[in-house]
């Protein structure tokens, strides 16, 4: 075993992750403003704390490596802080958006310690081991609060709206599915050939078929409203999903930067399916309420399929870049 090349992976990864708080941070501090409900401005306000304190953990941790944040990475990850809060600002239903990507994001996060975990147990290092499980738990236990709080974010997201304006808002978050699903296609088509892992590979060659019968789903229930996609959109998703192909591809651990992402992509389609099924029940449509409820059991479960791919993920990522017991 190389106790270097494990030290050098342990220490890109605490600067994956300082990034990854340093964009939290920027979403946390700008989202009670926007969360249009006291209870969500109260949660996103106390993990404000909590982010500051992981910031300040993982910097301490990259300190007694010798080694410090990375400049680039953290820019980027502030930019994309702000590009997010930006995002769920412009639309009208603000609060529902934040809450789908906030709740996203921590998947994301919660990924990133899961997969850090593993890496700092196979180097014997337990004090990363150790901040990566205590980080991890409170990411998982903020992604459960916002989980708790769908009905909030809806009815914030909906104050405004009067009974005629219920179709209307419904067709938006069909459309916003739609979308979803199309940058989910170009994943799932793209997903087998970079994994790397075959058993990650088989979820994406599986979930491709539930890809394509969640959009025959959506797009039936848009035409049965008597409207269709915001093609616009789908087609910027897709581009998106094509670019995130490459990224991938070109990254020396892809099995686990892909394991992490596609289950933080499932945490988004998931939050587009709560929001999407009360949507549903407030408009007084039992029918898409139902196809909305069908679809996020299934982006459940692949969720959970992809993170037991983990272990395999870390090992194959290690092996190619020749760091092995």
């Amino acid at each position: 075993m190389s106790d270097r090349s494990f030290d050098e992976q342990l220490t890109k990864h605490l600067t994956d992750a300082h990034s990854i708080e340093v964009q939290a941070l920027e979403q946390m501090r700008r989202a009670p403003d926007m969360a249009g409900d006291p209870d969500l401005a109260s949660i996103f306000r106390e993990h404000c704390d909590e982010t500051a304190e992981h910031e300040r953990l993982v910097r301490a941790a990259l300190d007694a490596r010798d080694a410090s944040p990375s400049t680039l990475k953290d820019l980027a990850g502030r930019a994309g802080g702000w590009g997010m809060v930006l995002f769920a600002k412009l639309n009208p239903d603000t609060p529902g958006k934040l809450a789908m990507h906030a709740y996203s994001y921590e998947h994301m996060e919660l990924a990133a310690y899961e997969l850090l975990r593993r890496i700092a147990e196979r180097a014997g290092d337990e004090s990363v081991a150790a901040l990566a499980r205590r980080i991890g738990g409170e990411e998982r236990a903020m992604a459960d609060r916002i989980g708790e709080r769908w009905d909030r974010a809806v009815d914030a997201s909906l104050r405004e709206k009067g009974a005629d304006d219920m179709q209307e808002e419904l067709v938006k978050y069909l459309r916003d599915a739609h979308a979803l699903e199309a940058q989910a296609l170009q994943m799932m088509e793209a997903g087998p050939a970079i994994a790397e892992l075959e058993p990650l590979a088989q979820i994406f060659r599986e979930h491709l078929r539930e890809t394509q019968e969640h959009q025959r789903l959506v797009d039936q229930r848009l035409d049965a409203l008597g409207s269709g996609p915001g093609r616009f959109q789908a087609a910027a998703l897709r581009g998106g999903a094509l670019n995130l192909g490459g990224f991938f591809k070109a990254q020396p651990d892809t099995p686990v930067k892909l394991a992490g992402f596609a289950y933080a992509f499932e945490a988004l389609e998931c939050g587009a399916y709560e929001l999407l099924w009360r949507t549903a029940e407030r408009a007084g449509d039992t029918q898409t309420a139902n196809v909305a409820k069908g679809i996020l059991l299934n982006e459940q479960d692949t969720a959970k399929r992809v993170a037991s791919t983990w272990d395999a993920a870390v090992d194959a990522a290690l092996a190619k870049q020749g760091v092995t017991p």
